[in-house]
């Protein structure tokens, strides 16, 4: 997918599409995990929308529930969604930051072959 090491460094513009495309999956993986939340809350809890977007968004940061849980489906699904979420995060900054570390990492190999 990037260049190996013995290839130039990446031009600036294209390093910058790069970046543009890794924050757009990333971000689009984040907006699916959030949509998949609001569904799980909704259903599960019967909250309303907006309750449900709250709560997911709140459990996708890392924050914790806003809403005390009342059914059984509800905190099953609000465990599992925790757990989802705490892989989704992790996932999405590797994402985000792999074009930098790779750029970073090929300036160094390219200094060491030449």
């Amino acid at each position: 997918m990037y260049e190996s090491r013995y290839r130039p460094l990446l031009p600036l513009s294209k390093f910058v599409k790069r970046m543009m495309c890794n924050l757009l999956l990333g971000g689009g993986i984040i907006l699916i995990s959030l949509l998949i939340g609001i569904w799980g809350y909704h259903t599960f809890e019967e909250m309303d929308w907006i309750s449900s977007y709250e709560n997911a968004a709140m459990i996708l940061s890392g924050m914790g529930p806003v809403d005390p849980l009342v059914t059984e489906k509800g905190k099953l699904f609000a465990g599992s969604y925790a757990i989802f979420s705490g892989v989704i995060f992790l996932v999405a900054i590797a994402i985000f930051l792999t074009p930098l570390f790779h750029r970073f990492f090929h300036k160094f190999m390219i200094k060491d072959i030449k």
